[in-house]
């Protein structure tokens, strides 16, 4: 057996980076594509080293003809479709794009997989917030979807596509259901890095307030490189299936909050307000998922909740800011 090669779809995100970092370590061949690779910086995978390892392609998802020329050029053994608009409040804004990037962008992954009829491998980046609001039991993989948002609704398409093409026409295809997972690669606009962007920057004598919306809401808070070793995981056993992953564990916003200010030795109350524009149309109270399933046939866990990936992000801002 020679070297398997991995085409990233999505590369640049938080996922796809460590995904890369990741297959990197398993000997993998990783390929990992953009809209435009001759304009993007790449940045995460500076930050992680790995970018001169990497082999890049130009690639819409949104257009058959690109997804098959590059499946055609590189011939993986496994595809992960980690791309698409990723963020649940910008898809209020966007919900057209959101839903061609992720909708029919799946969908032209698989059409050109069952296309070029080569054996692929297939995994599908599916999201906690397809189930929508749960009531309080921890939702699990035969949790039915009530999905609350645009991003939600496009993620809850994608997830069907995966299952009917392995249904109807044999394909190794699987969809990873995560729920939230955080890192220092997290964009600003993500809640997470917001808080503790706000938090080192105040215990450093910057001057600021941080305003939030929502801070009621639970989550199941992970931590994101640990996620992508799951989604290795799930095309390493013979036969495809769908899979939550998860802490299992669910914490308020507030309780992110008060973790990362009081590590910080701060009163969080002295520098926090609720800003009601910040309220999302529809939002999620609880959300926490069961990952029994995921423990049971592929033998993962999560090994940090919540309170050590606010540790983790912390010391990497600070070390950050100690650099500059």
């Amino acid at each position: 057996m020679g070297q398997k090669t991995a085409l990233i779809c999505g590369i640049s995100g938080q996922d796809g980076s460590y995904l890369a970092q990741f297959l990197l370590a398993q000997g993998y061949i990783v390929f990992g594509t953009s809209r435009d690779a001759q304009i993007s910086s790449f940045q995460n995978l500076i930050r992680l080293g790995i970018r001169e390892q990497i082999k890049i392609e130009s690639m819409s998802l949104n257009d058959f003809r690109s997804v098959l020329q590059v499946l055609n050029k590189v011939q993986p053994e496994e595809v992960y479709n980690l791309a698409g608009q990723s963020s649940v409040g910008l898809s209020f804004e966007l919900p057209v794009e959101t839903l061609e990037s992720i909708a029919t962008g799946t969908l032209n992954l698989l059409e050109a997989i069952r296309f070029t009829g080569a054996p692929i491998k297939f995994y599908n980046a599916g999201s906690s917030e397809c189930f929508g609001d749960i009531g309080v039991s921890p939702a699990d993989e035969l949790t039915p979807f009530r999905p609350r948002s645009p991003y939600a609704v496009a993620k809850s398409a994608a997830f069907w596509e995966v299952s009917n093409y392995r249904e109807a026409y044999g394909i190794f295809a699987c969809s990873g259901i995560l729920f939230n997972h955080e890192s220092p690669l997290r964009p600003q606009r993500f809640v997470t890095q917001k808080i503790v962007s706000a938090a080192c920057n105040i215990a450093q004598g910057i001057s600021q307030k941080l305003q939030l919306g929502n801070v009621s809401i639970k989550r199941d808070w992970g931590w994101a490189p640990e996620y992508v070793k799951a989604m290795y995981l799930m095309l390493q056993e013979s036969q495809p299936d769908d899979y939550v992953i998860a802490t299992g564990e669910s914490y308020s916003l507030e309780e992110f909050v008060i973790q990362t200010f009081d590590y910080l030795g701060l009163n969080w109350q002295d520098y926090v307000s609720t800003n009601p524009n910040l309220f999302r149309p529809t939002d999620l109270a609880y959300s926490c998922g069961n990952p029994s399933k995921a423990w049971e046939k592929l033998g993962w866990k999560a090994q940090y909740k919540m309170p050590d990936l606010v540790k983790m992000m912390i010391e990497y801002k600070m070390q950050q800011q100690k650099k500059e």
